[in-house]
Formats: C-alpha cells, sequence, structure tokens
C-alpha cells in the first residue's frame, strides 16, 4: 500500500509544471534543481530550466554539482516548491489528502537521503516532506 501511494502521487515527478519565485519550470524537479544555481551560476539554471526532461535536469546538476550556490538549503527549497505545486494545482492536493495519514515513501532503491534507498532504511526526506504538507493543507 505505501508504494502505491507514492506511485499515485508521483512524488516530485508529478508532471505539473510549478511557477517558483516567478519562474515557470516543466516540473518540480527541474524547478528543485536549476534553484541550486540561481544566484551564482545562472547560465546552469537556465541548462536545467529548459531541459528535456526532469532525468535530464537532474543530470545537468549532478554534473555541476561541484558549483551549487553558496547558501543552497535544499530541504527549505524542496517543502517551499512542493508547497506551490500543491496551491498551483488542485488535483495534486487531492491526491495528497487522500493518503490519509498513510506513510508516504519515495520508493527509490537508489536514493536513501530522500527516499527509502536499497535497504528500505533510507532518510526518506521526500516522503516526510509530504506527510508535513499534507498535515499542513488538513488545517
Amino acid at each position: 500500500m505505501i508504494k502505491q501511494i507514492s506511485q499515485e502521487l508521483k512524488i516530485k515527478y508529478f508532471l505539473f509544471q510549478v511557477e517558483y519565485e516567478r519562474v515557470v519550470f516543466p516540473t518540480s524537479e527541474h524547478a528543485f534543481q536549476a534553484m541550486k544555481f540561481k544566484k551564482e551560476n545562472t547560465d546552469i539554471f537556465g541548462k536545467i530550466k529548459n531541459a528535456s526532461s526532469a532525468h535530464d535536469a537532474q543530470k545537468i546538476a549532478i554534473e555541476n554539482n561541484n558549483i551549487v550556490d553558496s547558501d543552497w538549503d535544499e530541504i527549505s527549497t524542496m517543502k517551499k516548491i512542493l508547497r506551490n505545486k500543491i496551491n498551483q494545482h488542485p488535483y495534486a492536493l487531492k491526491k495528497l489528502l487522500q493518503s490519509g495519514n498513510r506513510e508516504i515513501i519515495e520508493d527509490s532503491w537508489r536514493d536513501a537521503k530522500w527516499g527509502w534507498g536499497e535497504n528500505k532504511n533510507g532518510k526518506n526526506l521526500l516522503g516526510n516532506i509530504w506527510m508535513e504538507l499534507r498535515d499542513e493543507f488538513k488545517q
């Protein structure tokens, strides 16, 4: 059941545009990856914003991870982007609230930081942010 929830939400790859800091991004993944470079590396920011897919946006960011903005705050940024997504897309909010009080897990065996990782004991930061936002929007 937990896996089904993360699949329904499509977590950060949910295919909705998102406006963040007055810029429209194709996906929240584009926004998240681009924001790493907004202040100090605007050329990389532009490449990521215009990447053909969320996966390509992530690849560009990874290739340039040595020049991320010095004041980058990944948790706060992800939370703000996902909050914007929910505010901008009622369907995303509907699906999030339909998860009730169930645990939301980023079903990624590759990522033990944002997801639950190979051994299903990862930090699940993304799932935790979704659950925090769900609680916020329930009120």
